[in-house]
């Protein structure tokens, strides 16, 4: 695939901590989209002062919208949509010029290496994710407090790794895990019971996942041999649950209150 062909996509808002090493690994782009919801950290002062970034401003609603509207502002056939804590292998970029997409071919997704300020893990919960694909078709549609990419054709797998290296504050994470499990718990309360995951049905039960969550990410995945960067990621994953089984609990019980 020549690399000419494919413009990245970002999504930004105060990652002064990040962008740079987005940045650099994106050398080979022509031009690179960005789509800032009204940084002030000095993140907008890195994207100008690369020549191929277009910066173009848009308040958020919610991360599909914003994926949308960028997709709207590419001219190549193919995009690559990278969260601004996103780092490329040099696997990775090698094998975009290597690919040869048929014309059923429609996406690729990619696994991740997930660090914990520069730590790698042996492994994590973050899944693959569908980040290389063709522009035409194609439609983000919101999930829970996330978003996921509606493609018509087959998706392949590609073996270049991305790291996700986030290293913005602590509190900057709780903060958006505060939003998340809000939205997620609607999204789990609302959604058909038979659409659901066995992880979302445990998730679900409001209290399931807590527990098992913190033995699962230290002893399955591995974590308890990667450090303290494994114990604060299996911490993180922890806090998440418990913020998400509290926003069941307070859904559930405010209702009963209502109907009373």
């Amino acid at each position: 695939m020549d690399r000419d062909s494919i413009t990245p996509l970002l999504i930004t808002f105060n990652e002064i901590q990040n962008i740079g090493r987005t940045l650099a690994k994106l050398d080979w782009a022509r031009r690179i989209v960005v789509i800032d919801s009204g940084s002030t950290d000095g993140t907008l002062d890195v994207l100008a002062a690369n020549p191929r970034v277009e910066i173009v401003y848009r308040p958020f609603d919610s991360f599909a919208e914003q994926c949308n509207f960028g997709l709207a502002q590419i001219r190549t056939d193919w995009a690559l949509s990278l969260d601004a804590d996103y780092e490329l292998s040099d696997a990775f970029v090698s094998e975009l010029a290597e690919l040869q997409p048929g014309a059923g071919d429609t996406g690729y997704k990619a696994a991740f290496i997930y660090r914990i300020h520069g730590h790698p893990l042996r492994g994590t919960l973050y899944p693959p994710r569908t980040v290389l694909y063709r522009v035409a078709g194609a439609r983000y549609e919101n999930e829970g407090h996330g978003h996921r990419i509606r493609l018509q054709g087959r998706v392949a797998a590609l073996q270049g790794r991305i790291y996700h290296d986030d290293r913005k504050p602590l509190a900057r994470w709780l903060g958006s895990q505060l939003k998340y499990a809000a939205r997620e718990a609607d999204h789990l309360l609302e959604a058909p019971r038979d659409r659901l995951g066995r992880a979302d049905r445990i998730r679900l039960m409001g209290w399931a996942a807590p527990i098992l969550v913190l033995g699962y990410v230290l002893f399955a995945k591995g974590a308890i041999l990667d450090g303290k960067a494994g114990w604060f990621y299996a911490f993180q994953r922890l806090l998440a649950e418990v913020l998400l089984a509290l926003e069941l609990l307070d859904k559930r019980l405010s209702s009963l209150t209502r109907s009373d």
